[in-house]
Formats: C-alpha cells, structure tokens, sequence
C-alpha cells in the first residue's frame, strides 16, 4: 500500500510540475489608429513558459516604430485562451497574449 501511494504523490508532482520550455513572443495583432500592439506566445498543459519581457518590449518597440510611435509599454495583464480543450485541467493547449501601448505621437516615419 506504502508503494501505491508514494507512487501516485511521486506522479501528481511530476505531472504538476512541468518541464521548463524557453519562449519567445510573436507579434499576432494591433491597430495603427489606437497605437497597440498584441504579442503572443502558445503554452502545452504541463509546460511552464519562460519568457523575456525585454524581447518583448524590443518587439513591440520595432512594430510601433515603423507606425512613426518612438517605444511602447505594456499594459493591463495577459489573457489566455484556450486552443485544445482535453487533458488533466481541461485545457491542453493556451494561447497567452499580452497588449502594448505605443508611446509618441503616432506620425509616420520620414525617409
């Protein structure tokens, strides 16, 4: 009985606890006119993300620029949304997205 039970805490740690995965995050939307920009990334029911908020500043930063803003900044949390429904929690899949705010005046670039 002692083997059953260890076992199954040994599993449930394992399965909560996820492997580490590395990603990165790509730009899936925004609006000229309202300055934003919306960066995504896709993460698997028992990955745990690690991301950097610098590539995504970087990103964001390089999309509104070319729009004529100076930077952007985050703001307000992520969302999720899930894209394959299944597994242990209900969801096997998630789309996690994140909003900018371009910073500027929003005119369009000189050549």
């Amino acid at each position: 009985m002692k083997r059953v039970v260890i076992f199954t805490i040994g599993l449930s740690t394992l399965l909560s606890s996820g492997c580490a995965v590395q990603k990165n995050w790509a730009a899936t939307g925004g609006s000229r006119s309202d300055g934003t920009i919306r960066l995504s990334y896709e993460v698997g029911e028992f990955e745990q993300a690690h991301l950097s908020e610098r590539q995504a500043v970087l990103l964001a930063t390089k999309r509104c620029r070319v729009w004529g803003y100076r930077g952007a900044e985050a703001f307000g949390g992520v969302t999720r949304q899930c894209n394959r429904f299944g597994g242990f929690n209900g969801c096997a899949n998630w789309t996690v997205t994140k909003e900018y705010q371009c910073t500027g005046t929003g005119q369009p670039a000189s050549r």
